[in-house]
């Protein structure tokens, strides 16, 4: 996709200096609306003066932005905490390290997607099965029942499934839906693609989905079951190290 200009604009504005951002959320997962605004999502790195002085550095920086007609939110960690959060089963920041639509790179950023490999384990599955979780309780107290939830119900029990069986991060819900051959998701996401934020469905659907939310979930179970991913994150050393290189030299 074509990066947005204002979206470069804003993490160029960055006060620290960025080991990378990406776009994550309903761009990502293969499914924004026209008016669906721009999740930014990356990581910091603060100076050693910003870290051991009683002035702390923001561990975690936020702008909201309306420009040029486009609504963005830029969320970055400082490398200390995003480190930390990749060895605890995060699903969400294996996303934003992974997802393809880069906005800031650096040779230090793809020397981090190759280390992370050694943080992902079976146990992401319980990321993904809370989240779905979640979902599905939002899903199903809203009157009328909206199609955003659903779709994120979806995605994420998918991306659990195909993480635990392959080993692969894969965010996008159009190729997921692919992969598993299941139609009416495509269609679904052709609903949300031409309907925008607040599509709703009929309650004639609920039944089906449900089903499909109960079956998808013991898959995801079984899966981690089955998994030849680790039990426990080997990385620990190699984001130690580059964590000291990265604080060093900025």
């Amino acid at each position: 996709m074509n990066i947005p200009l204002s979206l470069r604009s804003a993490v160029s504005s960055h006060p620290y200096p960025l080991l990378f951002a990406t776009i994550s959320g309903a761009h990502l997962y293969g499914f924004p609306s026209p008016d669906s605004d721009y999740d930014l999502r990356g990581s910091h790195i603060l100076p050693v003066k910003d870290v051991i002085g009683l002035d702390r550095g923001e561990e975690t920086f936020q702008l909201s932005r309306h420009t040029e007609g486009i609504e963005l939110d830029l969320v970055t960690h400082d490398i200390k905490k995003f480190f930390s959060l990749l060895l605890k089963n995060n699903g969400y920041v294996l996303e934003q390290l992974y997802s393809p639509l880069v906005v800031h790179t650096c040779p230090e950023h793809q020397e981090l997607t190759v280390i992370a490999r050694d943080c992902l384990t079976r146990h992401h599955s319980h990321h993904y099965l809370g989240f779905a979780d979640s979902q599905w309780r939002l899903f199903q107290k809203e009157q009328p029942p909206r199609l955003k939830p659903l779709l994120y119900v979806y995605r994420v029990l998918l991306t659990g499934i195909h993480l635990m069986r392959s080993g692969d991060i894969e965010a996008n819900l159009v190729k997921l839906s692919e992969t598993f051959r299941l139609q009416h998701i495509r269609d679904l996401v052709a609903k949300k693609l031409e309907a925008g934020e607040k599509q709703t469905l009929e309650d004639a659907e609920l039944e089906f989905h449900r089903s499909e939310y109960l079956r998808l979930r013991a898959e995801l179970e079984q899966a981690s079951q089955q998994s030849q991913l680790p039990e426990q994150p080997s990385a620990q050393p190699a984001l130690d190290a580059l964590l000291k290189r990265l604080r060093l030299n900025a």
